[in-house]
C-alpha cells in the first residue's frame, strides 16, 4: 500500500487534509459562539435559528457554483481562489456592529470554506491510486471533526475565556488568519489532476457543464436520492450546531465545559470517519455502511439527549453519537461521487453533496430553534435530529449501488 501511496498521491492526500482541517475550524467559530453572538445583537431563539438558516443557504447556492467552476476552469485554481478569501472573510467579522454585516460576512466566509469539502475530495479522488480512492476520499473527511476539535480544545481557549472575559468572543474570529499559509503550500505543491487535464480538449469542443446536466435522465434519479440522502443526514447535524449553546443555557454549564464536550466528541469521531472508511473499502458495500452508520448515529444520539446524565455520561454518549453519526460522512461524499463521471464528479458532488449539505445544516437549526420554545430541547433534538437521520438511512437505501470501478 505504501508503495502505490508514496510520492505525490500521498502528498496532495495530506494537503488536502490540512487545508479540510483549517476550512473547518473556520467554520466552527461561529458555531462555537453562539450563545455570546444571540446575546450580544439581542436576537431571540427563532431569530438565531432564521438568521442560521439564510446563511446556509445563500452559501449552498454559492458553492454549486464553485463545483461547476471547478470542473471548468481546475481543480487547484478554484480551491486556491477558495482558501485565500475564506479567513479574510472570517477574520473581518470580529468588526462586524450589525446583524446584516455580521451574517453577510457569514456568508462569504463559510462559502467559501464550504467549497473546500467538494474540491479537496475530487482532488484527491483523482489523484489516488485506483484501489485506494475510496478509502483516502473517506479518511479524508475527518478534517471535518479535526477543524471543530482543534477550535474547541486549542485555539480558542488559548485566546478567549469565556468566563473572565465575557464580550471579548470576537477575538475568536482572529483565528481565522492561520490558515493562510495553506494557500502557499497548495500553489507550491499541488497540481492540477491529469484527468482533468486530459479531458480539456473534449470539454472544449462541448457544451460547458452545468447543474441542468444533472437533472437529464441519465442522472436525475440518483442525483435526487443522493441529494435526499444528504440532506436529511446534515439536517440532523444541523441541530447539532446548537449543542454548544444546549450545554449552556438548558444544562447550566460553563462555556469551557460545553465547549470541551464537544470538542473531545469530535476528536473521537474523527475515529468514527477512519473506520467507516476502511469498513466501506474492504469489507461492506459503502451503501451498506452509510446504512448502518447512519442508524447507529440516530439511536445514540436519543440516549444522549434523552438519558444521558452528567458531563462524563454526556460526553460518553455524544461520542458514541459522533462516530457513527458524522463517520457516515466519510462514505457518503465516496459514495456520492462514484455515482458520476469525472467530468462532472465536482458539479455533482458540489450539488447533491454541498448544497445538500448547506440547505440540510440551514433548515436544521431553524427547526430545532422553532422547537424549542414550544416542547423544549429534547423534542427539538429529537424531531430536528434522530427522526432525519432515521429517514436519511433509508433514502440511501433507495440509492443504486455502484461497483469499486465506479470511479475510473
Amino acid at each position: 500500500m505504501l508503495k502505490e501511496l508514496r510520492g505525490y498521491p500521498l502528498r496532495a492526500f495530506l494537503l488536502a487534509l490540512v487545508g479540510l482541517s483549517f476550512a473547518n475550524l473556520d467554520h466552527s467559530l461561529f458555531a462555537l459562539v453562539l450563545t455570546q453572538v444571540k446575546q450580544e445583537f439581542g436576537w431571540t431563539e427563532a431569530e438565531r435559528g432564521l438568521y442560521l438558516c439564510i446563511t446556509f443557504i445563500a452559501a449552498g447556492v454559492v458553492v454549486t457554483q464553485v463545483g461547476v467552476l471547478a470542473d471548468r476552469v481546475g481543480r487547484k485554481r478554484t480551491l486556491l481562489w477558495s482558501v485565500v478569501v475564506t479567513p479574510v472573510f472570517v477574520c473581518a467579522m470580529f468588526w462586524s456592529q450589525s446583524t446584516l454585516s455580521l451574517l453577510t460576512l457569514r456568508v462569504l466566509g463559510f462559502a467559501s470554506a464550504g467549497a473546500q469539502s467538494p474540491l479537496t475530495g475530487t482532488l484527491v479522488i483523482e489523484e489516488a491510486p485506483a484501489r485506494y480512492r475510496g478509502l483516502l476520499s473517506g479518511v479524508l473527511q475527518i478534517g471535518y471533526p479535526i477543524g471543530w476539535a482543534l477550535a474547541a480544545l486549542v485555539f480558542v481557549p488559548l485566546i478567549w475565556d469565556a468566563e473572565t472575559d465575557p464580550a471579548g468572543w470576537r477575538k475568536v474570529f482572529l483565528l481565522a488568519l492561520i490558515g493562510l499559509p495553506v494557500a502557499w503550500m497548495f500553489q507550491r505543491y499541488l497540481r492540477e489532476p491529469p484527468s482533468w487535464e486530459a479531458s480539456r480538449a473534449a470539454r472544449a469542443a462541448e457544451k460547458p457543464v452545468s447543474t441542468a446536466v444533472l437533472f437529464t435522465p441519465e442522472y436525475r434519479y440518483r442525483t435526487i436520492v443522493l441529494f435526499l440522502g444528504q440532506f436529511l443526514q446534515v439536517f440532523a447535524y444541523g441541530s447539532t450546531i446548537l449543542l454548544v449553546a444546549y450545554f449552556q443555557e438548558a444544562r447550566g454549564w460553563s462555556f469551557a465545559q460545553a465547549s470541551s464536550l464537544v470538542g473531545i466528541s469530535y476528536a473521537v469521531g474523527a475515529l468514527g470517519y477512519v473506520l467507516a472508511a476502511i469498513v466501506g473499502e474492504f469489507l461492506l458495500s459503502r451503501r451498506t455502511v452509510i446504512m448502518l452508520w447512519v442508524w447507529l448515529g440516530a439511536l445514540a444520539f436519543g440516549y444522549t439527549i434523552w438519558l444521558a446524565e452528567g458531563y462524563v455520561g454526556t460526553t460518553v454518549a455524544f461520542c458514541v453519537t459522533t462516530f457513527f453519526f458524522y463517520g457516515a460522512t466519510a462514505v457518503i461524499f465516496t459514495f456520492t461521487a462514484e455515482n458520476f463521471p469525472a467530468h462532472l464528479r465536482a458539479t455533482a458532488v458540489s450539488f447533491s453533496g454541498s448544497l445538500g449539505v448547506n440547505l440540510g445544516v440551514a433548515f436544521g437549526p431553524l427547526a430545532t430553534s422553532l422547537i424549542v420554545p414550544l416542547h423544549g430541547w429534547q423534542w427539538a433534538f429529537t424531531v430536528a435530529g434522530v427522526l432525519p437521520l432515521l429517514a436519511s438511512g433509508l433514502a440511501y437505501a433507495f440509492a443504486r449501488p455502484v461497483g469499486r470501478d465506479a470511479l475510473a
